[in-house]
C-alpha cells in the first residue's frame, strides 16, 4: 500500500469493503460537515426554481405539459429575461479585455468607449486587465465611484472610503465578518427587515450569527416603523448582542421607496443604540413613481449634521441591477462613511486575503457611475431610458393586473424589480400545507408552476409576519410574457380558491 493511502487510512479508519479489501472512512461526511452550511437556505434557488429546470428538460425532450414554456419570474437576472446589454458597457469591456483593438479596429467603438478603456488600464498593473488590481479596485474605478457619490449626494465622497467587491454580495459579507465576535453565549445579531432578501438569513447562518427579524408596515407601503424597530431591538438582547441594522432601499422584495423622513427615522434609531447601519442601494436607480427620487443613506445621515458624526454606515451599490442588469459580471461596491482608520485598514486586509474582484465587473462599475459624455453619449441615454420606462411600465401593469384579481392584494412598485403580493388563501390549503410540513405559499407556488410553467418564489422564503402567505415575482420578463403570466395567474388563482374552498 503507498504511504499516502496507509496515512488516509490511519487518520479515517477503515471498514471492510467488497472482496475482503478495505474501504476508505470520508473525512468529510453530512453528519459531521459545518451544521452552519446545512442550515442556510436561498430561497430563489430553492425547490421550486429546481422544479422548473426539471420541467424545462421536460418540455425541451418533446414531453407534454399543460404549458408551452417555463416563464421565469424567480430571480432579478435581467439578461436571462431577454434585456440587451448597454452598448458603452460591452465596448469598453471588449476594448479593456482586448486593448489591441483599440490600433487594430478604432473605427469599431467610439471615442468614450476607447478613452475610458485606456484610462481604466492606465492604472492597472502592467496595463492589463489580466493582472491582479488593487484589493479595493483599481484606482481609476474607486475614482469614478468617489466622483459618483459626491455629485449625487451634494456631500464630498472620498476615495479612500472606497473598496469594491466580486458583487454587492461580497462586499456585504465582508463588511459582517467585520462585526462578528466568537462568545457562543452571546452572538452578534443582525436587525433584518421582514420581508428580506435571503442573502442575509443565509450570511447569518453562515456566520454562526443571531438573525433580529424586525416587520415592515405592509399597510404602509412597507416603510419601517420606529416602535418595531424598538420591539426587535429589545426582544433580540434576550438572545444576542445587537451589533448591525441592515435595510434594502429601494426593497426586495418589497418594492418600496423609503421617504426622506422614515430614513432619517432609521438613522436616529440606530445611532441611539450604537449599530452600524448597512444600506443595500443596489436599486437606487430603479425608482418609478412619477414625484419619487432616491436619496441614498449617506446624504440624510450628512443633512443631519455633527451630532451623527460618529455614526457608521456601509453603503452598497452594484452592476447587476439598475438600467445595466450585468449580473454575471460581479461587480459591486462600498463606500464606508465614519469608519476609523485603523479598522478600514483591517478592512482592507480581510479583502486583501481574496486578492481582488473581477476586473470585468470593476470596468462595468465605472460605466455605471461615469456615463460617456462624447460621442457615446445620446446612444447611452436612448439605452438606458429605454429599459428604466420600459420597467416602469412593467412595474405598473403589474401592480395593476394582480389588484384586479380576487384575493390578491399589491402594494404599489415604487422601485426596485419586484411585485410581492399578498394571497388570502382558503383554510382548506392552509391546512393541507400545515399537515404536509410546508408554507401555505410554498404549496401555492408549487401548484402554480406545475399548473402553468410560471415559477416564483414563496413569500415564507424571504420571511413575513405569521399567518400571512405571499409570493415575489420579478417584473423583469417581456411586456408579452407578462400579460400571458398575469392572465395564467388570475386563471390559476380562481381554480386554487375553488378547489380548496
Amino acid at each position: 500500500m503507498p504511504v499516502s493511502v496507509a496515512r488516509a487510512t490511519a487518520r479515517a479508519g477503515s471498514s471492510p469493503g467488497r472482496n475482503g479489501h478495505s474501504a476508505l472512512i470520508p473525512l468529510l461526511t453530512i453528519s459531521n460537515m459545518n451544521p452552519c452550511v446545512k442550515e442556510m437556505q436561498y430561497a430563489v434557488r430553492g425547490p421550486i426554481v429546481i422544479r422548473a429546470a426539471e420541467l424545462e428538460k421536460d418540455l425541451k425532450s418533446g414531453k407534454k405539459l399543460p404549458f408551452k414554456q417555463v416563464i421565469r419570474a424567480n430571480i432579478g437576472d435581467a439578461h436571462a429575461m431577454g434585456q440587451k446589454p448597454i452598448t458603452f458597457v460591452r465596448e469598453v469591456a471588449s476594448l479593456a479585455m482586448a486593448p489591441y483593438l483599440i490600433k487594430s479596429s478604432p473605427n469599431l467603438f467610439s471615442k468614450d468607449a476607447i478613452d475610458r478603456a485606456t484610462e481604466i488600464l492606465s492604472t492597472a498593473h502592467g496595463g492589463s486587465a489580466g493582472a491582479y488590481t488593487d484589493s479595493v479596485g483599481l484606482p481609476a474605478v474607486t475614482k469614478h465611484i468617489t466622483e459618483y457619490i459626491s455629485q449625487r449626494d451634494g456631500y464630498p465622497a472620498k476615495q479612500e472610503d472606497i473598496f469594491v467587491g466580486t458583487g454587492a454580495s461580497a462586499c456585504i459579507k465582508n463588511v459582517m465578518k467585520m462585526v462578528l465576535t466568537h462568545d457562543p453565549n452571546n452572538k452578534p445579531g443582525f436587525m433584518i427587515p421582514i420581508p428580506q432578501y435571503p442573502l442575509y438569513s443565509a450570511c447569518c447562518a453562515e456566520f454562526d450569527a443571531h438573525l433580529i427579524s424586525y416587520f415592515m408596515d405592509e399597510s404602509n407601503n412597507w416603510t419601517l416603523n420606529v416602535e418595531e424597530l424598538e420591539r426587535a431591538y429589545t426582544e433580540s438582547k434576550k438572545h444576542c448582542s445587537p451589533k448591525a441594522i441592515c435595510i434594502i432601499n429601494p426593497g426586495n422584495p418589497t418594492g418600496q421607496n423609503l421617504p426622506v423622513e422614515n430614513i432619517a427615522e432609521i438613522i436616529k434609531f440606530a445611532h441611539r443604540h450604537s449599530l452600524l447601519i448597512m444600506a443595500d442601494e443596489v436599486y437606487q436607480s430603479n425608482i418609478y413613481g412619477d414625484n419619487d427620487n432616491f436619496t441614498s443613506f449617506k446624504k440624510v445621515l450628512r443633512s443631519l449634521g455633527n451630532e451623527y458624526d460618529d455614526q457608521q454606515l456601509a453603503s452598497f451599490h452594484s452592476v447587476s441591477k439598475g438600467f445595466m442588469g450585468e449580473c454575471g459580471l460581479r461587480g459591486g461596491y462600498c463606500e464606508l462613511t465614519n469608519f476609523p482608520a485603523d479598522v478600514k485598514a483591517m478592512l482592507y486586509k480581510l479583502i486583501s486575503a481574496s486578492l481582488c474582484s473581477s476586473t470585468v465587473g470593476q470596468f462595468a462599475i465605472s460605466c455605471m457611475v461615469k456615463p460617456p459624455t462624447g460621442d457615446a453619449a445620446e446612444l447611452y441615454q436612448q439605452e438606458t431610458s429605454a429599459v428604466l420606462n420600459s420597467l416602469k411600465e412593467r412595474s405598473i401593469l403589474v401592480h395593476n393586473r394582480l389588484n384586479k384579481i380576487p384575493g390578491i392584494e399589491c402594494n404599489p412598485l415604487q422601485g426596485a424589480m419586484y411585485a410581492f403580493p399578498r394571497l388570502e388563501l382558503p383554510a382548506r390549503a392552509v391546512a393541507l400545507a400545515t399537515e404536509t410540513g410546508i408554507a401555505p405559499d410554498f404549496l401555492y407556488c408549487s401548484e402554480l408552476l406545475d399548473a402553468t410553467g410560471i415559477c416564483v418564489v414563496p413569500g415564507s422564503g424571504f420571511g413575513q409576519i405569521p399567518g400571512t402567505h405571499h409570493f415575489r415575482m420579478t417584473i423583469l420578463p417581456p411586456k408579452d410574457q407578462l400579460e400571458v403570466f398575469l392572465d395564467k395567474l388570475a386563471e390559476f388563482h380562481a381554480s386554487f380558491i375553488k378547489k380548496y374552498s
